[in-house]
């Protein structure tokens, strides 16, 4: 059997960039959330949805992966990525699936900071995935995600320690602690994917 020996498969290149515009998506229907008189249901539907074709991204670059001889760049750091960007994407549906479910009244205004921290590192992440081709200019990327998920780690405790100072009842204090963890991991997962890419850059460069 004669084997045909495949060209670089650029394809995968636009689907990270496509990947990273779930997430800008994503954000901004999570910062909906925040907004007085929000319908969270129709906001965490709208979520779904945006999560399920997050995950029909993430699962044709796999199916690429396994049908492509020769890949851009190492195949665990292509799954690395795509599974990185999905972590992101799953935490903030969680989040606002959250919300709904525990049926929580006004969120504190301080989430918004950590919110505001997602936005911002969901842009830049998509701004990122397009110098993947070139391996070029992705350095000032990874340090700002760094700083934001040092300024998201700040507002966490924050958080925390307001719900704990005795304002909110017991129950409300579990309700929003799941909710803002949920948030903070999302943005650690942003830090994950900048490590990944990264890690990519070293390799490649």
């Amino acid at each position: 059997m004669a084997f045909r020996f495949k060209p670089v498969d650029d394809v995968f290149y636009d689907l990270f960039q496509t990947s990273a515009q779930h997430l800008v998506e994503g954000a901004a229907i999570l910062a909906e959330l925040l907004g007085e008189g929000a319908d969270r249901k129709a906001i965490a539907a709208r979520m779904q949805e945006a999560e399920h074709r997050a995950d029909e991204t993430t699962h044709e670059i796999a199916s690429r992966v396994n049908a492509t001889f020769v890949t851009p760049f190492d195949r665990e750091d292509i799954y690395a990525l795509a599974s990185g960007l999905d972590d992101v994407m799953d935490y903030m549906e969680e989040a606002v699936d959250l919300t709904v479910l525990y049926e929580v009244g006004a969120l504190p205004a301080e989430i918004a900071e950590q919110v505001d921290v997602l936005q911002r590192c969901a842009e830049l992440t998509a701004e990122a995935m397009p110098r993947l081709r070139s391996m070029k200019d992705l350095s000032e990327y990874w340090i700002e995600i760094n700083r934001l998920e040092n300024a998201g780690d700040k507002s966490f405790r924050h958080i925390l320690a307001l719900l704990f100072g005795g304002s909110y009842d017991a129950l409300d204090v579990l309700k929003l602690k799941d909710i803002v963890e949920s948030l903070e991991s999302a943005v650690d997962a942003f830090e994950k994917v900048a490590n990944t890419v990264e890690q990519i850059h070293a390799k490649e460069s």
